[in-house]
Formats: structure tokens, C-alpha cells, sequence
């Protein structure tokens, strides 16, 4: 599998990312620009001593990581702004599951332009606005590896 950063911003939620990527032997791509610089001391303290662990790229768009990506790839677009649930794609390894910014989420003509490929995470209660970047990515994975491990 292929976890996908579009532009992140806060340093402790890539260091949770990249854990995550080393626990699960996934690919992480960092597409930039991003919010903070590669050698900081909270995306290091996060990511605790697995970094030498995670297979990671950094692209400088999105388009050079596409053109770059196998043909036979999906590419999953988490967001809100759909009633397709995270759980209704049938996943294939060497998929990819792309994440927008913690602020903005992913940039709508993107959204647009892969409508039958955004999927959400359900959220129960009106008044929470989102849930933490790390956490989405925990999730989405997780089901993912799930159908294609047979766990």
C-alpha cells in the first residue's frame, strides 16, 4: 500500500504517519511543499526512531507522483464531502490513499477531477468539524490492509 501527504502541515502528524508506514510496511509520499522542514525536531520526535524504517519519497506535485505511480494503481481521495464510506472500495496492494492538509483537506479541483474516487470516514456528531490526519490514515489503512491480508 501507498499512504499520499498532499502539502501537510504539522510535523507530529507526519512523524505519527511515517510510524504508522514502518509498522505496516507501507510507502509513504510526501507531496510538497510542506508546512515544515524535513529535519524537525517534532516530526523526528513523533516518528520516534522509525525512520530508518519507512520507505518514503518526496514529489513536488501531485501529477509527478501520478505519472510516476504503476498504471494498474488505484488512488482512493479521503474527504468529507462524500457519502462513499472508507470501507466500500475494494482495496488492491500498490494502492494509494491520498490525504489533504489538516487545515484545508484535499484542493476541490482535485475532489473533482477523482469524484468516483473519494471516499469518507463517517462522523457522528455534527459539531466535530474533522478528525486528526494521523487518525483518518490509521483508519482507512487499517480496512484496507484488512481486505488485502484476510485479517
Amino acid at each position: 500500500m501507498n499512504v499520499v501527504l498532499i502539502e501537510p502541515e504539522i510535523p507530529p502528524n507526519t512523524g505519527n504517519v511515517a510510524r504508522l508506514c514502518a509498522a505496516t510496511d507501507t510507502t509513504l509520499h510526501l507531496v510538497g511543499p510542506l508546512g515544515f522542514r524535513l529535519d524537525n525536531r517534532e516530526l523526528k520526535r513523533a516518528g520516534m526512531d522509525y525512520w530508518e524504517h519507512v520507505r518514503w519519497k518526496y514529489w513536488d506535485s501531485f501529477v509527478q507522483l501520478q505519472q510516476a505511480a504503476s498504471g494498474e494503481a488505484c488512488f482512493y481521495f479521503v474527504e468529507n464531502k462524500t457519502d462513499r464510506w472508507y470501507t466500500a472500495p475494494r482495496y488492491r496492494a500498490g494502492d494509494y490513499l491520498v490525504f489533504g492538509r489538516e487545515t484545508a483537506g484535499l484542493p476541490a479541483e482535485l475532489l473533482e477531477a477523482n469524484r468516483d474516487s473519494v471516499i469518507a470516514i463517517p462522523q457522528f456528531n455534527p459539531a466535530a468539524r474533522s478528525l486528526n490526519l494521523s487518525n483518518c490514515v490509521a483508519i482507512v489503512l487499517y480496512e484496507a490492509l484488512r481486505q488485502i491480508k484476510g485479517f
